[in-house]
C-alpha cells in the first residue's frame, strides 16, 4: 500500500514539474489563428457553459422578460417597447460588433475573436434569460466577453436580455426598422440639444 502511494505521489510530481516546464517554456502558441486542441476546447467551453448556469442559477427573472421568453406570452408581454428600445440601442451600440445580428455579419473584429462569440440571432434561442443576464452583467474570463456591471445598472442589462429575448422572433427587416427608428431618434435629440444651447 505504502508503495503504491509512492508512486502515485511521485507520478504527480513529475507531471507538475513537467507542466511548470510547459507552462514556462512558451511553447502553446496562444495566437488566436492556432485553434486549441479538441480537448482542450472541451474543457474550456464546458467549464464555461456549467460556470454560467450555476452562477445564473437563481436569479429571479422580472416577469415583462419571462413573458417575452416564452412563445405563447412573447406577444402579449408587458414589457413596453421603450424598454426594448433601450436594449436594442445598447446591443447595437456595444454588442452587434462581434454578435452580429438579424440579417448582418460581424465587424472584422469579431471575426477575429477566438474564440467565436456566438451569433446572438441563431444561440440566444438556446440560453434562458437569466443565463443571458448573468453573462452581460459578468463577461466571460479569457474570451471577448466583457462584463458590463461597472457600466450598467441592473435594469439597463435587463432591457438588453428583453431586446434579445425579442430578436430570437426578429427578421432582417425588423432589425433594420428598428435601427432606422433609433437613428431617426437620435437626430431628433440630437436637434433638441443643438436648439437648446442655441437659445
Amino acid at each position: 500500500m505504502k508503495k503504491t502511494i509512492g508512486i502515485v505521489a511521485a507520478t504527480l510530481v513529475v507531471e507538475l514539474i513537467v507542466a511548470v516546464i510547459f507552462i514556462w517554456s512558451g511553447l502553446y502558441n496562444v495566437s488566436t489563428l492556432s485553434p486549441d486542441p479538441g480537448p482542450l476546447k472541451w474543457i474550456f467551453s464546458t467549464t464555461s457553459d456549467n460556470s454560467v448556469k450555476h452562477h445564473a442559477n437563481g436569479i429571479t427573472v422580472p416577469q415583462n422578460v419571462k413573458e417575452l421568453s416564452d412563445v405563447k406570452t412573447s406577444r402579449n408581454s408587458q414589457a413596453d417597447s421603450s424598454m426594448i428600445a433601450e436594449g436594442f440601442d445598447h446591443y447595437n451600440d456595444m454588442c452587434v460588433t462581434c454578435h452580429a445580428g438579424p440579417g448582418l455579419n460581424k465587424s472584422e473584429a469579431g471575426i477575429g475573436l477566438y474564440p467565436q462569440a456566438p451569433d446572438l440571432a441563431r444561440s440566444a434561442k438556446e440560453l434562458p434569460p437569466q443565463d443571458l443576464f448573468w453573462v452581460i452583467k459578468n463577461g466571460v474570463k479569457s474570451t471577448g466577453m466583457p462584463g458590463f456591471a461597472k457600466t450598467h445598472s441592473d435594469s439597463k442589462i435587463w432591457a438588453m436580455v428583453a431586446f434579445l429575448e425579442k430578436m430570437k422572433n426578429m427578421t432582417p427587416q425588423d432589425y433594420a426598422a428598428m435601427e432606422k427608428a433609433n437613428t431617426s431618434m437620435g437626430n431628433m435629440n440630437m436637434n433638441m440639444k443643438m436648439s437648446h444651447h442655441e437659445h
